[in-house]
């Protein structure tokens, strides 16, 4: 077959190659499969070190209680922000930065980037990173993906704005309408090692009404139990983790 007739006889699959191509990071959605062959992203540490992170926020109902609690723990944590609740309550974003808690973007809006095209990703990601940015003085960092689903176009974008995507080894299925503390705490201990990054929420603008009441309750629980465990908890900062 000549060469004419080869790329003929391909045309038809270039599309779904294409789209494959682009879909192919959606893979390291699977838990397993990125903990243990992508460490990086899915946010190992230290293995003394446990990452508290929270996704969602800032929300002016639930986010003050999580800094109360965290302030009465002297717990720090990294806040995985929206950008479009971030300017609904510009205040709250520089309460969590003055807190000394860490600030990172959760893009935009909440929707998966896995049905956007590049342009569209990168204008996401910017706006927020700049956004957080301009309201705590401090460009972010780290950046999450909603849902946890990256893209071709979501690594490339990230790159280009000096983002460091960090997903997760252990969550808390804290979005549920039937969640509760002893859930959310038994979900996430379960998976729980030394080096992880625990996934939860400060918000339920995404979830199940008043979900962010049962992560409220986990959350000292879930601080007792690292410490049973002899390992100190902290922001991403701390985790000795450089995603770049």
């Amino acid at each position: 077959m000549t060469a004419a007739r080869l790329l003929r006889a391909a045309l038809p699959a270039l599309p779904l190659l294409a789209a494959a191509a682009y879909a192919a990071p959606v893979l390291s959605t699977y838990g397993p499969l990125r903990n243990r062959l992508m460490p990086r992203l899915s946010g190992r540490g230290r293995p003394d070190h446990v990452a508290l992170t929270f996704d969602d926020g800032p929300d002016p109902l639930s986010t003050p209680l999580f800094l109360r609690l965290l302030d009465e723990r002297r717990v720090h944590a990294t806040f995985f922000l929206l950008g479009n609740q971030a300017v609904r309550a510009p205040g709250l974003v520089r309460e969590i930065a003055a807190a000394g808690h860490e600030i990172a973007v959760h893009g935009w809006l909440h929707r998966p980037l896995l049905l956007r095209g590049p342009r569209a990703t990168h204008d996401d990601l910017a706006r927020a990173r700049d956004t957080v940015g301009d309201l705590t003085g401090r460009t972010p960092r780290l950046f999450r993906p909603p849902y946890g689903v990256m893209s071709t176009a979501a690594h490339l974008a990230a790159r280009r704005l000096d983002l460091a995507p960090v997903l997760w080894t252990a969550w808390g299925e804290d979005w549920r309408s039937r969640a509760t503390p002893e859930s959310v705490h038994r979900t996430v201990t379960e998976d729980l090692r030394g080096g992880g990054t625990i996934l939860l929420h400060d918000s339920d603008c995404t979830s199940a009404p008043g979900s962010w009441r049962a992560t409220l309750g986990a959350v000292p629980r879930i601080l007792d139990t690292c410490a049973m465990r002899g390992l100190s908890v902290g922001p991403l900062r701390e985790h000795a983790v450089d995603p770049l």
